[in-house]
């Protein structure tokens, strides 16, 4: 497909703006990317690095390789989500321990108003497709009250973390970021990556190409044959999610990790008003309800731009 300059760097900032989602354990870049109408072509692309784009590659015919799995496109989007990452973490990591309850509350505003947005694209509600959504929201509930896992900093955990992280990451709904941080991974591969520890990333960085080239080919024909049925199931995913990114929480079991700090181990959803009385602090629930507001609005107001940027 041919672009021009223009075209491309759109393409960039939608990038940016999937990165932006899939740094936070929030939104995931595949709802991104579904808002700014790139979702379709995206997982063709990937999908396109098969065999025979290898066997082109590996022969020494790179233009025609290039060509097959639409490069410039690929190229761009992924240079615009490394833009996001690498500038972002730093940032995240620090807000998210010294203000989790006011983060939290934007995740939690962004999260129901990728629920909607993305329930808009059903084209017929039945009863199969409402049972699906149900069944995705009580997957994702369960999925939240599993106890996440300690970090583990072994090279092949750090890969499989990758392969599994990377396929929510493309999904509507589904936050790679929430699996890290079910994994008990978010914070280290947050960590590596605002200190550019490289081994760990690029460890990190081929298990995720592994597991996206072979997720995208499972998506593609579950989209192409059941699509009303497998949005529903992604929404109901989102909705079962809001359970973990509830800001209020009082921890009713701690651990002590590898380096010898306190780290909560259960934690348990408790109303504003009794975060007061556990923490002894006030609740912030102005700010958390601003923010949350703000992430609600954030997901309209990007559909609204991509509209106005691809006319």
């Amino acid at each position: 497909m041919n672009r021009s300059l223009k075209e491309y760097l759109l393409i960039t900032l939608k990038g940016m703006g999937m990165g932006a989602a899939d740094v936070v354990p929030g939104v995931s870049g595949g709802t991104i990317a579904f808002i700014t109408g790139i979702y379709q072509e995206l997982i063709d692309s990937i999908k396109s690095v098969n065999l025979h784009s290898l066997k082109l590659f590996f022969t020494g015919k790179f233009k025609e390789f290039w060509i097959e799995i639409n490069g410039n496109f690929l190229l761009a989007v992924v240079f615009g989500i490394g833009i996001s990452v690498l500038s972002l973490a730093k940032g995240l990591k620090y807000l998210l321990e010294n203000h989790p309850i006011l983060i939290w509350s934007f995740f939690f505003g962004l999260i129901i108003a990728s629920a909607i947005y993305v329930g808009k694209d059903i084209k017929q509600w039945k009863i199969g497709t409402i049972v699906s959504m149900i069944a995705g929201a009580v997957i994702a509930y369960f999925i939240t009250i599993v106890t996440p896992a300690e970090a583990h900093s072994s090279y092949a955990f750090v890969f499989l973390s990758g392969s599994i992280a990377i396929c929510a990451m493309i999904l509507p709904g589904i936050s790679g970021s929430f699996i890290l941080v079910l994994l008990g991974m978010y914070k280290f591969i947050l960590g590596a990556v605002s200190s550019f520890n490289l081994p760990v990333i690029a460890v990190f960085l081929v298990g995720a190409a592994l597991g996206i080239i072979l997720f995208s080919n499972l998506l593609s024909w579950l989209l192409k044959r059941y699509y009303d049925l497998t949005i529903a199931l992604l929404v109901g995913f989102m909705i079962g999610s809001l359970n973990k990114v509830w800001p209020w929480k009082e921890t009713v079991e701690t651990f002590i990790d590898r380096h010898g700090e306190v780290k909560p181990l259960i934690e348990e959803n408790i109303l504003p008003t009794s975060y007061e009385t556990i923490s002894g602090i006030q609740p912030q629930l102005a700010g958390a309800i601003g923010l949350a507001t703000l992430g609600f609005a954030l997901i309209f107001i990007i559909e609204g731009i991509s509209k106005k940027l691809s006319k």
